[in-house]
Parts: structure tokens; C-alpha cells; sequence
């Protein structure tokens, strides 16, 4: 029987203290400055960053204006340890309910973080999913490595 889902897991080392990587995860503004892929804008109508509290996001190809809604419910939120949440994609051949992992942890150099995203459809190849989140963890660590004073 083929597989209808797999698993995508990524780790990276971050030159900043866990908090501030949480609260790249928590803050609508923050997710919408460095999650969607190169070539892509985001926008987040609604985020609700509480356990049960819901969010719902579109990735907006900026060439050709093509959407890529998804949304889904927080699960699990630890301030500076960790961020779970559902995601489900409005396209119906994109089925399911993915949940995402991220884990974070205190390392002498910054955080430590682990991400998991589990049943992503098989529609997606595991390579495809793997570049758009590498691609948006390198503006994810310009983000949280910058140092700018107060």
C-alpha cells in the first residue's frame, strides 16, 4: 500500500536566545516576514497565538498572484521551548491535517531548534517541502541573528 503522507524534519543551530526564535513562531508579523519561500509574500488575516487559538495564512506567489491558503489551530505553546500547531491547506488536493513541531533549546551559541511537520501529502515531494523550509529558515535566521540595538 503507498504511503499518503511522510514526515519532513530539519535542525538548525541559531545564534539567538530561544525567546527570540519563539517569538518569530508567535507573532503574525514576524511569520509573515520570513515564512513563505523566496518568491512569495504572506498574508495573515487571522492569528491567534494561544492554546486552541486558530490562524489562517495565504502565501501569495508575487509574479503571478496565485494564492496558497492554509490554516490551523495552536496546540501546544511552551515560551521559549516550544510552538505545535495543525496546519490543513484550503486546496482539496491537499488533504489532511499536517501538525508541526518546533522545539527549542537553550545551547551555549544561541537555540537549538528541531522541526517536524508530519503528514504532509504525498502530493508534495518530500525534496519540495525540504528546499521551501530551508529557504525560509535562511530568512528566519536573518531575522532572529540580527542585532539591532534598542
Amino acid at each position: 500500500m503507498p504511503h499518503t503522507v511522510h514526515t519532513i524534519r530539519l535542525h538548525r543551530v541559531l545564534k539567538a536566545p530561544p525567546q527570540r526564535v519563539y517569538q518569530a513562531f508567535t507573532t503574525a508579523a514576524a511569520l509573515a516576514k520570513w515564512l513563505p519561500p523566496h518568491g512569495y509574500i504572506c498574508e495573515v488575516p487571522e492569528f491567534d497565538a494561544r492554546v486552541g487559538g486558530r490562524y489562517r495564512m495565504a502565501f501569495v506567489n508575487l509574479s503571478t498572484g496565485g494564492r496558497s491558503g492554509f490554516g490551523g489551530e495552536f496546540l501546544d505553546l511552551e515560551p521559549g521551548r516550544l510552538v505545535r500547531h495543525t496546519d490543513r491547506f484550503d486546496d482539496p488536493h491537499l488533504p489532511g491535517e499536517m501538525i508541526t513541531t518546533i522545539t527549542l533549546r537553550e545551547v551555549f551559541c544561541g537555540t537549538e531548534m528541531d522541526v517536524t511537520q508530519e503528514g504532509v501529502p504525498a502530493v508534495i515531494p518530500a525534496e519540495a517541502c525540504h528546499l521551501g523550509w530551508q529557504e525560509s529558515l535562511q530568512l528566519l535566521t536573518l531575522l532572529v541573528e540580527a542585532s539591532v540595538p534598542g
